[in-house]
């Protein structure tokens, strides 16, 4: 054993000069890595392996000097049989931290997602569920759900929020017209109109938003920004260029949407200041002969005139 061990040095030693000349040559066929580079070339066949087969030689000296053919044969071709095995180690190892990131990077969007989620929903915001509408839901409400669905398949749920936010506002102003007119009256008509027509426009720019987020929806932008911090000094000026661009459109795209997003904030705004402006006003007949203020200081006047009287008794 210590006789192969000591011609395995010997052979693994004479080969590190031809290795490293092939690697001075074309790195790529002397080393397993996905980046060689000649200074790696270098430290692996000037260092590393002479390290290596010193350390073999030096251990097998106490066998006594006794080098075996078969050990010599083996260090010439150790080289060449473990560079593939190692490439093939080390592409395996690559992609499976690949496929490790993958899931972290989509773990860490779906909580991300799940906490703008939750702080995007207000107080009192009713979820609609596109799939199962709430039981009389008239046109404008079904396309609400329409519109919720385009942006959850497009996977924007933090957008599809607006679709809730939207239908919320639309019941409670119904109510507060409700509650303030007759179905039958002009007031009540026009008023619901007016609030439909914002609703619609409302709706119509919910479904832009999803046309919008379609265009860019298989544009991974994890998976471009990691090529380019990974792989920024093996790409050509071309590949570059085009992930570059692929970021540029997810930034342009996030932009257009900010902007559609302000025109729904306006709208909720407007069905906001309409529900508060229907309930200052007063519809119904006072049901008091007098004023609360006049009730009031006749009450005490009475409260005085009785204190008045049993201190007389």
């Amino acid at each position: 054993m210590l006789g192969f061990l000591q011609g395995f040095s010997y052979g693994l030693f004479m080969t590190c000069l031809p290795w490293l000349l092939i690697g001075l040559f074309n790195p790529a066929l002397a080393l397993p890595g996905l980046t060689p580079g000649r200074m790696q070339v270098i430290i692996r066949y000037c260092l590393v392996i002479p390290f290596i087969s010193m350390l073999l030689w030096l251990t097998s000296l106490w066998g006594g000097f006794s080098p075996s053919l078969l050990g010599w044969l083996a260090g010439i071709v150790a080289i060449p049989v473990v560079l593939p095995i190692e490439r093939t180690l080390r592409g395996w190892l690559a992609r499976h931290r690949a496929r490790l990131q993958m899931k972290q990077t989509v773990s860490e969007a779906r909580k991300r997602r799940a906490v703008e989620e939750r702080n995007a929903y207000e107080s009192g915001v009713s979820v609609l569920d596109p799939t199962k509408p709430p039981a009389g839901a008239d046109d404008l409400v079904l396309a609400m759900c329409r519109a919720k669905q385009s942006l959850l398949d497009v996977q924007r749920p933090d957008l599809a929020i607006l679709s809730d936010r939207l239908y919320s506002r639309y019941c409670h102003v119904m109510d507060v017209l409700g509650e303030r007119f007759h179905t039958g009256e002009l007031a009540f008509e026009r008023s619901r109109g007016l609030v439909t027509q914002v609703c619609l426009g409302a709706v119509d720019t919910l479904t832009t938003m999803a046309s919008q987020a379609r265009g860019v929806v298989s544009v991974d932008g994890n998976y471009v920004r990691g090529r380019l911090e990974r792989e920024n000094k093996r790409l050509s000026e071309e590949e570059r260029a085009a992930l570059v661009r692929r970021l540029d459109l997810l930034v342009e795209t996030e932009h257009r949407l900010n902007k559609l997003s302000a025109r729904i904030e306006s709208a909720l705004t407007v069905l906001d200041d309409t529900a508060v402006s229907m309930a200052r006003i007063e519809t119904a007949r006072p049901q008091a002969a007098v004023t609360t203020e006049k009730a009031l200081e006749d009450l005490r006047r009475f409260v005085e005139g009785a204190d008045r009287y049993a201190r007389k008794d």
